[in-house]
């Protein structure tokens, strides 16, 4: 077993020091993103540092704590800073690089590009229509009920606060953005007959910062299938055939055993990557489980008569990992460039 780094004013003033002078050095966005990357991000000293505060003694942990806070709020004010005068330099060159001929004669605007996501996205659903299933959607506005209750969270879950979900004012109508696309699921478990098998692509909401491996609004893609005889061998079957599918004949998958309130059992499952940048490695891919029989009662099937399976991926990391991309943010600006890196010019 490892040993724990241990805390001290000199290794967090280490840590600040090697932070703030790769910031200062980075030149550009791209060095500025690196720099943000190894020393803010995870696996980073002070991270690492952070980390190791659940081995602190509870009387030193207000200590520790704030150094370590007071810190990384160092860190992030230099990185401000500094990114407010990478992005005036660069705009003012790419200005100055950019400057209009008023008498050149003009040129044809490109038209765009479609984005990988949705690409990926399509490919995924591909692959299930071609087993048999049927693609479910619902809306982004949904009830407490069917976002929370139905799917067996408690009252008290940790979800449910404001600081992981949003709620539409006023609270009292309970509205949320949904969280998960799982809410589709228990409306397909109403609305449709039975046996079903239904993927639920779409986008989900949730108050994550907004950075390298983190968005607000993402895209998740969920599987459910209830029918009679499921069991967890069609559920691993199934996860194995996604993952050759997506990442070549060499992929699998693994199942770890993990909780999730709507699943029972629940395990947390990783894909085998073939082909990684790097060399073939396990990553982390996503949840999925037996259904919880208290979510097919909400949905008024009986589970002593059908049992089902449930599995959920996001659709940036998949492309994060199958295509090197290695900042979320660079999905979700907008910029028709990153598209068109993917060959998928209209």
């Amino acid at each position: 077993m490892s040993e724990q780094p241990q805390i001290s004013p000199e290794a967090v003033q280490a840590a600040v020091d090697a932070a703030v002078a790769a910031i200062t050095a980075a030149q550009d966005s791209a060095q500025l993103k690196q720099a943000r990357h190894e020393h803010l991000a995870e696996g980073s000293a002070l991270a690492v540092l952070n980390a190791s505060m659940r081995h602190v003694a509870p009387e030193n942990k207000a200590e520790f704590g704030k150094l370590i806070g007071q810190a990384r709020g160092r860190v992030n004010k230099a990185f401000v800073a500094r990114e407010v005068e990478v992005a005036e330099a660069e705009l003012a060159a790419r200005l100055q690089s950019e400057t209009v001929d008023m008498t050149a004669v003009a040129t044809r605007n490109r038209v765009g590009a479609r984005h990988p996501l949705s690409v990926l996205q399509e490919q995924i659903s591909d692959i299930f229509v071609g087993m048999g299933w049927e693609i479910a959607e619902g809306p982004e506005l949904e009830h407490e009920w069917f976002n929370f209750d139905a799917l067996n969270f408690d009252e008290d879950h940790p979800a449910r606060q404001e600081q992981d979900t949003f709620y539409v004012d006023p609270v009292a109508r309970h509205l949320v953005m949904r969280t998960h696309t799982s809410p589709v699921q228990v409306r397909s478990m109403l609305d449709r007959e039975l046996p079903l098998y239904v993927l639920c692509p779409g986008r989900v909401y949730r108050t994550d910062e907004f950075d390298a491996t983190h968005l607000p609004v993402f895209t998740q893609v969920e599987g459910l299938v209830v029918d009679r005889g499921i069991t967890m061998a069609h559920l691993k079957g199934t996860l194995d055939h996604l993952a050759r599918q997506l990442f070549g004949d060499e992929a699998k998958t693994r199942l770890r055993t993990n909780y999730f309130p709507f699943t029972e059992p629940s395990a947390e499952f990783d894909l085998w990557h073939p082909t990684f940048k790097g060399g073939a490695r396990w990553i982390e891919w996503g949840g999925c489980g037996m259904v919880n029989p208290n979510v097919l009662r909400a949905a008024g099937i009986d589970p002593e008569e059908y049992s089902g399976f449930a599995f959920g991926i996001g659709v940036e990391r998949a492309l994060m990992f199958r295509s090197d991309v290695q900042d979320m943010r660079d999905m979700a600006e907008g910029d028709v460039r990153f598209s068109e890196q993917f060959g998928m010019v209209v």
